[in-house]
């Protein structure tokens, strides 16, 4: 069966109540209590959007994060008691795509859940359009006429010199916001925005999926010579 938000927490109460909000606003959500749970929900089910809390009673949600990442793409977004910059960027670069404290505010939640939940219909949407209209399984690249990076939003890639590059989730629409405005700076603030929804975050989110593209993209991501630093204010797509 196919859900649209799958809760994995073992705060029963709350997952339950936050399950049946979703679902006054037509978000189906099943919830599960632990790890071996999760596991066995995806084996027989489909999510679009997980949230995944730290402490399980079976084991810690990083674990399970790292695990799902190894076959899924599902945005996972960490749901958490734990209030420490370390947990936040350990649950980013473990593969989360946001982090909520608890407590959380259930319209709130809603509203991020319903963000991702509507990028995935739109990657959906692109993928099925672009199976039903090119047969083409190979990219062709030609120095010439094609800048070094394109991003394709079906498969949520970039393609790097004719190489294709799979991104999670919000490193895809980071990604994405550069290049839309790429060789002009974007502001930290503006890259919250328009990633994340709203500018109440750290910079340590931002510093880790920007270090992750340039792990993935950057020949030396420690000398980046396509997403580069504007201390003080940003960061510089150049292409």
């Amino acid at each position: 069966m196919h859900y649209d938000c799958l809760i994995v927490d073992d705060e029963v109460a709350l997952s339950k109540m936050t399950a049946e909000y979703f679902e006054m606003f037509d978000v189906k959500t099943q919830h599960v209590e632990s790890a071996a749970s999760c596991y066995a929900f995806l084996k027989e089910n489909t999510a679009d959007v997980i949230l995944l809390d730290i402490n399980l009673g079976d084991g810690l949600g990083f674990e399970v994060c790292r695990t799902i990442r190894e076959k899924y793409q599902i945005p996972i977004l960490f749901i958490s008691a734990r209030q420490s910059d370390d947990d936040v960027l350990i649950a980013l670069s473990v593969g989360g795509d946001d982090y909520v404290k608890k407590p959380y505010s259930l319209s709130v939640l809603l509203a991020k859940v319903k963000v991702n939940l509507k990028r995935v219909k739109q990657l959906k949407a692109l993928e099925a359009e672009k199976d039903a209209s090119s047969g083409q399984t190979g990219i062709a690249y030609d120095n010439a006429k094609m800048p070094d990076i394109t991003l394709d939003d079906a498969t949520m890639s970039v393609i790097l010199k004719g190489q294709r590059i799979s991104l999670k989730a919000k490193e895809y629409a980071l990604m994405k916001c550069l290049y839309e405005h790429k060789n002009t700076i974007v502001s930290k603030d503006r890259l919250f925005e328009e990633v994340w929804g709203d500018t109440f975050y750290s910079d340590g989110t931002l510093n880790v999926h920007i270090r992750k593209l340039r792990e993935k993209l950057e020949e030396d991501p420690n000398e980046p010579k396509y997403i580069k630093t504007v201390w003080g204010t940003g960061y510089i797509l150049e292409l």
